[in-house]
């Protein structure tokens, strides 16, 4: 199977557990909640929507494994691994505020090669394939071509349970809020992302996350001509636990404010 039918599939995958979960919103109750960690929530909506994404998944590419949020299957290819989230800003779903999406990507030898992002709230659909573009909805996508740091709008995410390097991140905020049109923090990195790559926002930034935050989102702002690292520049963005991705015109301006300011 190409690339292109295998991108295919996963976006019919995500649109069919999608209505899964929008049919949830107004179902699941407090007493459906499980807590995780510190801020960290799952509801059986979270574990219905994996299994159901790891049985067509399956079904895609049945050589692949898996590294799945809520570990409803355990099993890692040796070559192909699809990384999912099934439903990133779960606190934003539970809460009735509708930004939260699906995210999928399909690893080979540890690189994205396939990303979607379902965002549920307005119903888009995010995809990318390696070499093959990025598309909303099945419209190339492209990031910002802005080039001015004070006509930008970047976003960014809180932490939610490691907060060594708070301090360092109030006063980046404090500078971006001073060198920008703002700062949004919208509660799922895999939203984030997506709207980096069809140029709504021109950067975003956060640490704390793992890889089915961002991998499908990576590859995304990277087709739409974007650019990913983690703080330093360096490509440990999946598994280091930070990631920074923005347009050509001002990924390196906000890069080096990042740098000066968390890696200190």
């Amino acid at each position: 199977m190409q690339l292109k039918e295998i991108t295919e599939s996963v976006c019919d995958l995500c649109l069919k557990v999608g209505d899964f979960i929008l049919k949830q919103q107004d179902v699941v109750r407090e007493q459906d909640v499980e807590v995780k960690s510190l801020n960290s929530l799952v509801s059986y909506v979270d574990k219905k929507a994996e299994e159901q994404l790891i049985k067509g998944l399956s079904k895609i590419v049945p050589a692949a494994g898996f590294i799945a949020e809520e570990g409803t299957e355990t099993k890692q290819g040796e070559i192909y691994n699809w990384v999912v989230d099934p439903l990133d800003g779960t606190t934003n779903f539970l809460h009735g505020i509708p930004v939260y999406a699906i995210s999928v990507a399909l690893f080979k030898n540890g690189k994205p090669i396939v990303g979607v992002v379902y965002e549920l709230g307005k119903k888009e659909l995010f995809s990318a394939s390696l070499n093959g573009g990025a598309f909303l909805n099945g419209e190339a996508i492209h990031v910002s071509e802005n080039q001015v740091l004070a006509n930008s709008l970047l976003a960014t995410g809180f932490p939610y349970y490691n907060f060594d390097r708070v301090d360092a991140f109030l006063d980046l905020l404090k500078t971006l809020f001073e060198k920008t049109r703002g700062v949004r923090r919208l509660g799922s990195a895999a939203t984030d992302l997506a709207y980096v790559a069809c140029g709504r926002f021109d950067a975003f930034f956060e640490y704390g996350l793992n890889a089915w935050d961002v991998a499908a989102g990576a590859l995304l702002v990277q087709e739409a001509g974007g650019k990913v690292s983690d703080y330093t520049g360096g490509e440990n963005y999946f598994f280091g636990g930070e990631i920074m991705a923005g347009s050509k015109g001002l990924y390196a301006e906000v890069l080096i404010l990042l740098n000066s300011k968390m890696n200190t």
